[in-house]
């Protein structure tokens, strides 16, 4: 098995769940966090998702018993062949991070960050020699969302993305590779445009919060669970393909996109959109919705395995 043994720096949301789904696969984790509790914490976390990792058809060759934790960073990666970094998005303590694991690396590590606000040449500043170092950023929360993003830079030795790519798709997730540096990536850009209209239409009274959140999940959220939006839109002019739906629609999408709201997340928009989103919970607790999140996610995970 390629990368038998891997390493979680950071025990939090994120860096617990890449440790259930590395787990889940039949891999060994060492794992480091500074929290004088992250034991208990990450153990009860990768007890709660086993049942949704068991459910996916993802533990048939692993254990949540193969998971050792450590007092030092170094300590962690020492042996380890992938290294997930999941520290906070700080740069000290990212480029602090970096310069005490990398004398105790294997010389064939591969160590992945999963940054979401922070760029790849930023966080390289921290290495010596930063060629065995990729972002590899996922989707909240890892062990359930499929969609990794990798990027390595003219810094990257040779092969290194790729057998990145190669990891994280023998543990069930699915990649994009990135080209160029770009603030935000691509999955957090495509939310962040999507939530902006979604907010404008609020605040300009088009309609509420629940029915905009309802429009997204009960219309073309469920094409975008199946294809991508350029591609549907390639089915959707039918035998003349994607050029028919162009010359058909071009006016209509001009217009459309000259119209898009113009929005900032200021206070008065903040409280309009946690009112809206207290009355659409309709006393649910966080607890609950997630618990429902998850378990429409691994229904949906399941019924498409295999169909890609």
């Amino acid at each position: 098995m390629d990368f038998q043994h891997t390493a979680c720096l950071g025990g939090g949301v994120i860096g617990a769940s890449w440790a259930a789904l590395f787990l889940a696969s039949g891999r060994s984790v060492a794992l480091f966090d500074p929290a004088s509790d992250v034991e208990k914490s990450v153990r009860a976390y990768i007890d709660r998702a086993w049942p949704t990792l068991t459910e996916m058809g993802l533990t048939d060759h692993g254990t949540p018993d193969a998971i050792t934790f450590h007092p030092s960073a170094a300590e962690a990666v020492a042996g380890a062949k992938f290294v997930q970094e999941n520290v906070p998005e700080r740069l000290p303590i990212k480029h602090a991070t970096f310069a005490e694991i990398e004398p105790a690396l294997d010389a064939d590590a591969i160590v992945a960050s999963s940054a979401s606000g922070l760029m790849l040449s930023q966080m390289q500043g921290g290495w010596q020699t930063p060629d065995r170092f990729v972002l590899g950023h996922p989707f909240n929360p890892p062990h359930l969302i499929p969609l990794v993003e990798v990027l390595g830079n003219e810094k990257t030795a040779k092969g290194v993305v790729e057998e990145a790519q190669r990891f994280y798709e023998a543990v069930g997730k699915v990649t994009i590779r990135l080209h160029k540096e770009k603030n935000g990536h691509v999955a957090n850009r495509l939310q962040a445009a999507i939530w902006r209209e979604a907010i404008s239409l609020v605040m300009e009274g088009v309609a509420s919060v629940e029915d905009v959140d309802k429009a997204v999940w009960a219309g073309p959220g469920l094409r975008w669970a199946a294809m991508g939006p350029t591609m549907l839109f390639n089915l959707g002019a039918g035998e003349g393909g994607l050029r028919a739906f162009c010359d058909h629609f071009t006016d209509t999408f001009n217009g459309w996109w000259d119209d898009l709201g113009q929005i900032h997340l200021t206070p008065e928009v903040a409280e309009t959109l946690i009112a809206g989103i207290t009355e659409a919970a309709n006393g649910q607790t966080p607890a609950d919705l997630s618990a429902k999140r998850d378990a429409l996610i691994t229904a949906m995970q399941r019924a498409t395995v295999g169909m890609r």
